[in-house]
């Protein structure tokens, strides 16, 4: 067993509620706020993982990694620099096929804890950026977005690729593999695919994003054309702001589809064809979407700036503040095969689940 640092993590039971939208009555099957997980106030999650094999939930924040036990709500282990952890800030986790755990950093590189045992990988290793901000797998490697273009690590011998140029833009934010093993990515400048051989681009003047129609102002933090730093704050003046070819995530549907998230249009959707967007007209929670992730039954989840969306299709169930999320900017969202779902927010992770027919809780 490692050490834990001071990091706290409470529990505090929260309740339950939704906002509905396409469709008449509160859907029975959506799940209802179990549970808070509180990190501090001014800490901020960023990452969230499922490992099934430890029934374990690996939380990703600015201040350190948690291992929290899925059977108890509690705290296993918490790592931060003092257990060779390359940084606190904790914005990417990956757990490959064998177990291993990955956790890209905010200006910290790579770490990789197998077992008990840390290894972190920096640019003089071969990664493209120290910043880290996604995953992914393909067989053997492990895809990585940073902010200065994508690295392929050859999980064998730790070699990497990196590809900078022939993305449409190298401030990568969001990975996917599909199942015909083509590689997307999610950037500051579109969407970009891999397909072994060749590569594609999408931008917002081919679809990706709705329309500015409530004519927010644009947003000038961002790193398109610069190699300067900026932070990750989406707001102009105190107030939401629209730059639709930035693309906060990308995932493969079940049904082959990819979604992207973008900053201010909504949530697009790729048939293979065109790009079709949902925003809060349609019923999503709001117009910036950080995060995706879907359950075993095909159910989305959205995670944005004004709550948490679940989309069946047809339903759109939003979770907010106001009806017991943690936060209303929700920059993680996970799902485990039992259907329960995590979202992460400043100050906290919420647990989503079903209720047992007595209307009690039910517990992962």
């Amino acid at each position: 067993m490692m050490r834990s640092t001071g990091l706290a993590l409470l529990l505090v039971l929260a309740v339950s509620g939704c906002a509905e939208r396409s469709g008449s009555g509160p859907r029975p099957d959506a799940p209802v706020v179990l549970e808070t997980f509180e990190v501090g106030p001014a800490v901020v999650v960023r990452s969230l993982a499922i490992e099934p094999a430890r029934r374990s939930l690996w939380v990703g924040t600015s201040s350190g990694v948690l291992e929290v036990d899925l059977p108890t709500s509690k705290v296993r282990r918490t790592f931060t620099r003092k257990d060779a952890l390359a940084n606190e800030y904790v914005f990417a986790i990956r757990i490959d096929d064998r177990g291993d755990k990955w956790f890209g950093t905010n200006a910290g590189g790579v770490s990789r804890l197998r077992g008990e045992q840390w290894k972190t990988l920096f640019p003089m290793h071969g990664l493209a950026d120290y910043w880290v901000y996604a995953f992914a797998q393909q067989g053997r490697y492990l895809w990585i977005g940073t902010w200065a273009g994508a690295s392929r690590l050859d999980l064998e011998s730790l070699k990497f690729t990196n590809y900078v140029k022939e993305l449409v833009n190298e401030w990568v934010y969001g990975l996917a593999v599909d199942a015909r093993s083509r590689v997307w990515f999610g950037t500051e400048g579109g969407v970009s695919m891999l397909d072994g051989t060749n590569w594609r681009h999408w931008t917002h003047a081919d679809g990706i994003g709705a329309p500015n129609r409530k004519n927010l102002s644009a947003s000038q933090n961002t790193g398109l054309g610069t190699r300067s730093r900026h932070d990750l704050s989406t707001l102009v003046d105190g107030r939401e702001s629209y730059n639709p070819n930035y693309v906060f995530a990308v995932h493969v549907a079940q049904d082959g589809a990819i979604w992207a998230g973008t900053w201010g249009g909504g949530v697009a959707r790729f048939d293979g064809q065109r790009w079709h967007n949902l925003t809060s007209e349609e019923g999503l929670a709001g117009n910036i979407v950080y995060c995706i992730a879907q359950d075993a039954a095909g159910v989305l989840w959205f995670g944005t700036n004004r709550g948490l969306s679940r989309y069946d299709g047809r339903y759109w169930t939003n979770y907010s503040r106001e009806t017991g999320l943690a936060g209303d900017d929700v920059y993680a969202v996970t799902v485990a095969d039992s259907g329960d779902v995590w979202a992460g927010t400043l100050g906290a992770v919420t647990h989503f689940g079903a209720k047992r027919p007595d209307g009690s809780e039910k517990k992962q």
